[in-house]
C-alpha cells in the first residue's frame, strides 16, 4: 500500500526522479503565490521528518516569503518622494521617529495585513500621551494613503476615521511652592511624585518601578520606544527617600508582596489630596512634575543630550521646556542688573 504524503509535500520530477517538496503558498498584491522547498529524498528517513518539521515550525529561513508591500518598502519609497523630501529640516525629525519605531518593529511585515483593530490598540497605548498616540496614527495614516494613491499599492487606509484625542490642554510644570506641599502629603501621593521627578520618566512607568530597578546610585527607567529598559544615574535625594519608606512589596508602590498599586489608583490618591490644596493647585497632575523634571535639568546646566538620557522625552518637548528655564533664568540675570545699576531714574 502506497504511504501518504504528509500535508503540503508534493512530488516534483526532477533528473528523471520523483523528489519530494514542501509546498509554500502566500497572497501578494491580491494574487496567490507559491513556493517549492525541496525535502530529503526518503520520505521515511528521520533526516525528511526533521526537516519537514522545521518548515512545519518555521525554523528555516526559506519560510519567510518575500513581499513587496512591507512596511520598509513602504517608508524607504517615501522617503525618496518629494512629499517627504520637501518637509522642513525642523519638521522632518519628527516624522523620522515615527518611521523609524514602525522600520524597527515591523519592517518586514506586509502593509496589507495591518488592521483597525490594530491601529485602535496602537492609539489606545499611548493614550497617557495624546498627542504622540495621535501622531501615530496620522502617521500611519499618511503611509497607507501614499501607498494606495502614490504607489498603487492594493492596500485600504484602516487607520482612516480613527477618532483622535485632539489638542490637549498643556501639562504645566509644577511650581515650587506646590512641591513644598509634598511634604505633607500622604505617603502614595508624595512616593509617586519623588518617582516622576527624580526619574524625569512617565507617571505610570515611574509609578510601576520595582525596588531591583535601584542599584546603587544607579536605576534603570523604561524607553518608550523599544519597551526597554536601560540604566541612568539615580539623584541622591531619591536614594535618600527610598531608603527611608518601608518596602512592601516588589514594587516600591505594593498593591501587594507582587502587584504595583496601578496608575488609577495612586492618580485618584493625588487627585483627593489635590483638592485640599484650593483652587490654585487645580490645574496640576502628575504629569506637570515630568516637565519640571527637565526645568530643573535645564537650569542646572544639562545638554540636551543629558535631558534626553534621563528623561528619555523628545528633543521638541525638551527644546521647548528649555526655552521656558531659559526665559526664567535670563529674567532672573536682567533683573539683577537693573537692581546692580540702578532703574535709569
Amino acid at each position: 500500500m502506497k504511504k501518504a504524503l504528509k500535508p503540503y509535500v508534493q512530488m516534483k520530477r526532477s533528473g528523471g526522479r520523483l523528489i519530494p517538496h514542501y509546498r509554500l503558498t502566500w497572497m501578494q498584491d491580491g494574487k496567490r503565490r507559491e513556493r517549492f522547498i525541496r525535502l530529503p529524498e526518503d520520505i521515511d528517513s528521520p533526516d525528511f521528518d526533521q526537516e519537514y518539521w522545521k518548515i512545519r515550525s518555521g525554523k528555516i529561513a526559506a519560510l519567510n516569503t518575500p513581499s513587496k508591500d512591507t512596511w520598509g518598502e513602504l517608508i524607504r519609497a517615501y522617503r525618496t518622494h518629494p512629499k517627504f523630501t520637501k518637509l522642513a529640516d525642523t519638521t522632518r525629525p519628527s516624522y523620522d521617529r515615527v518611521l523609524n519605531e514602525i522600520v524597527a518593529k515591523n519592517g518586514k511585515k506586509s502593509v496589507s495585513s495591518l488592521t483597525r483593530a490594530q491601529v485602535r490598540a496602537i492609539h489606545a497605548k499611548y493614550a497617557e500621551t495624546p498627542r504622540k498616540a495621535d501622531w501615530q496614527i496620522q502617521i500611519l495614516s499618511l503611509l497607507l494613503n501614499f501607498a494606495a494613491k502614490t504607489l498603487d499599492w492594493k492596500v485600504s487606509n484602516v487607520a482612516e476615521g480613527i477618532e483622535l484625542y485632539g489638542k490637549q490642554r498643556e501639562y504645566l510644570p509644577w511650581p515650587e511652592w506646590l512641591v513644598g506641599k509634598l511634604a505633607s502629603a500622604p505617603e502614595v501621593v508624595r512616593t509617586a511624585a519623588e518617582l516622576i521627578l527624580g526619574t524625569g520618566q512617565r507617571p505610570s512607568a515611574a509609578i510601576a518601578m520595582r525596588h531591583d530597578h535601584f542599584k546603587g546610585e544607579w536605576m534603570e527607567v523604561m524607553d518608550e520606544k523599544t519597551d526597554t529598559r536601560f540604566e541612568v544615574y539615580c539623584p541622591t535625594a531619591l536614594r535618600a527617600y527610598l531608603s527611608s519608606i518601608p518596602k512592601q512589596g516588589a514594587y516600591v508602590l505594593a498593591k501587594n508582596l507582587t502587584s504595583p498599586l496601578g496608575y488609577n489608583m495612586v492618580e485618584k490618591a493625588f487627585r483627593s489630596w489635590r483638592k485640599n490644596l484650593g483652587k490654585e493647585a487645580a490645574q496640576f497632575s502628575l504629569h506637570g512634575l515630568r516637565k519640571l523634571a527637565i526645568i530643573r535639568l535645564a537650569e542646572a546646566g544639562c545638554t540636551d543630550a543629558q535631558i534626553q538620557a534621563i528623561t528619555n522625552q523628545s528633543p521638541e518637548m525638551v527644546a521647548y521646556y528649555r526655552r521656558k528655564a531659559n526665559q526664567k533664568r535670563l529674567s532672573k540675570s536682567g533683573q539683577s542688573l537693573l537692581e546692580q545699576n540702578g532703574d535709569g531714574t
